[in-house]
């Protein structure tokens, strides 16, 4: 096995070494003896964007079915034993990646590390009828509680469905449809576990209070004798040409507390110089409670209760800008628009001052700083550059790459992004009974 470092003077001390095991596996080791835990992570390649019309969902789907027990391990065993080992777990579903980690104390990163091999090697022996139902329900339980029963919940869905068009592979958020969800049938996972979860297409990274020839030695034992597959078709392609070239906004009357305007841009591919610049130009604009839209629509105007704009990177197709205002009072919709308007052309002519373009990199050095500080943390980054960008040692430099961006590139950036055709905009306005209810809110309150 081949491995390969980055020097510690580039990466603040942070060291990373790669493996490749004959399956195709690929390893991520990265030791910190300060305190006696270690984080194990698994990246697989595989998200919504790999889906196809009329199954979407699926790979959220099978993010839950990988909870539901393995040739040797039962039911809900997985989460049983790494608990009742003093670890915590979970897994996650993107766009474009679903992940699974454990963090434990260190004397037990073994256990860990044969859990998840079990489950890469022998999930479809245990993957039946009664687990498929039991998670379907959950997953769609989930919808209701987190998008279509909530207010504002299908904001993010709506705007996504905007910006990137019908037939595009990110048209569709990861939670997937009902009707795509109940259409899913056993053998759809079962293909999905077989296309998709493989060990040639998926990085496993161990970080923390470890040995790396003895946790070398364990993945060896047990992700090793599980055979390659690779029935992998490459995900359609995401890019798309320049800015969207219109605006498309929809006006929604909901149960929702406050009226409020959202909106979706698209921005430069992650992995470039201009996403960077793009992440500083919506921190300083909308990044916390000292940014320009803050201190304009919050602080001075006092039209709005919370102004954030944010972004999403994205590797596989232009990354997303979020945008979301929710007004104060009697505060309308135009005159809310008007101002941020009015701070996105000024931000375009002139760009950052010094003390926003500082405060936005100290800002995004802390988070890379505090993603980095935890066992957890830093092995999600490692297995992040390695499979979105193939190359893990790139998450120990990241900050850098930030760090040498300029104000120009900054407002070049926002200039040729952040303009009225290149978003699409949804307008929150309560219904009446709503909008009743927060005035009687109001009176309570007052009396």
């Amino acid at each position: 096995m081949a491995h390969t470092a980055t020097p510690q003077e580039r990466t603040g001390g942070l060291t990373a070494t790669e493996h490749k095991l004959a399956n195709g596996l690929r390893v991520v080791l990265s030791e910190d003896r300060l305190t006696p835990v270690a984080a194990v992570c698994l990246w697989y390649d595989v998200g919504s964007r790999h889906e196809v019309p009329g199954r979407t969902g699926l790979a959220h789907l099978f993010e839950h079915l990988m909870f539901q027990g393995s040739a040797q391990v039962k039911g809900n065993g997985h989460f049983e034993l790494v608990q009742g080992a003093g670890g915590s777990l979970n897994g996650t579903t993107s766009f474009e990646r679903t992940n699974y980690f454990e963090t434990m104390p260190a004397h037990q990163v073994e256990l860990a590390l044969w859990l998840e091999a079990d489950r890469m090697g022998t999930l479809l022996t245990a993957l039946d009828e009664e687990s498929m139902e039991n998670q379907r329900d959950v997953v769609k339980n989930e919808r209701r509680q987190r998008y279509d029963n909530v207010p504002y919940g299908t904001a993010f869905e709506r705007l996504v469905a905007k910006i990137y068009p019908e037939g595009h592979p990110y048209h569709h958020t990861p939670i997937g449809s009902m009707a795509d969800l109940d259409a899913a049938s056993l053998e759809d996972a079962r293909e999905f576990f077989r296309t998709y979860y493989a060990p040639g297409n998926a990085v496993l990274a161990v970080v923390g209070d470890i040995d790396s020839a003895q946790t070398l030695a364990w993945i060896e034992k047990y992700f090793g004798s599980i055979p390659p597959h690779d029935g992998k078709q490459p995900p359609r392609d995401g890019a798309l040409d320049g800015i969207i070239g219109t605006e498309l906004r929809e006006t929604l009357h909901e149960d929702v507390p406050s009226r409020a305007l959202m909106a979706a841009y698209r921005l430069p591919q992650d992995g470039t110089r201009a996403a960077d610049a793009a992440d500083l130009a919506l921190t300083a604009l909308g990044g916390g409670e000292s940014s320009r839209l803050h201190n304009r629509l919050v602080r001075r105007d006092r039209t709005a209760v919370a102004a954030s704009f944010g972004m999403m990177r994205l590797a596989g197709a232009p990354s997303l800008g979020w945008l979301d205002v929710k007004t104060s009072g009697e505060a309308r919709i135009p005159e809310i628009e008007a101002a941020v308007e009015e701070e996105l052309t000024r931000f375009a002519e002139e760009g950052p001052t010094p003390e926003e373009m500082e405060r936005a990199q100290a800002q995004l050095e802390r988070e890379w700083l505090d993603r980095l500080a935890t066992v957890g943390g830093r092995a999600d980054e490692l297995c992040k550059y390695a499979v979105l960008f193939g190359d893990p040692q790139l998450a120990l430099t990241a900050v850098r790459r930030i760090l040498e961006i300029t104000p120009e590139e900054v407002r070049e950036v926002a200039a040729a992004w952040l303009r009225r055709d290149n978003r699409g905009v949804l307008v929150y306005e309560p219904t009446t009974a709503a909008a009743e209810a927060d005035h009687d809110d109001s009176e309570g309150a007052q009396r």
